[in-house]
């Protein structure tokens, strides 16, 4: 459907600002910077936004992307944004991040 690859391309396209973003910063300098976890938080929340706009059919075939996750943690970067835990935004975007990138590389068509 012409419509989730639109999304998963907005996911690809967060994807890669994100470690853009992220190149070369070490977790204690991500820890003290409001600027980049504000910057880094509001590309995971894009992510996850666009993931629950993928149809549920795409998302089961393709179950090897960690759908649930995703959209899990866009839900609890907006609702629960009093009690974020960096060390776990670190992690999504140091481990989940790249991994997502080599998956949405093989489903986004060619420009």
């Amino acid at each position: 459907m012409w419509r989730d690859d639109a999304y998963l391309l907005d996911m690809l396209i967060a994807a890669r600002k994100a470690i853009r973003l992220s190149e070369g910063l070490a977790f204690d300098e991500f820890a003290k910077s409001d600027l980049h976890q504000n910057a880094l938080v509001y590309i995971l929340q894009t992510i996850g936004e666009a993931a629950t706009k993928v149809s549920k059919e795409f998302r089961e075939e393709h179950a090897e992307i960690d759908w649930p996750n995703i959209i899990g943690m866009r839900n609890r970067l907006v609702h629960d944004y009093r009690n974020i835990n960096v060390k776990k935004v670190w992690e999504a975007l140091d481990l989940s991040v790249p991994e997502l990138i080599e998956h949405l590389e093989c489903l986004v068509p060619p420009e």
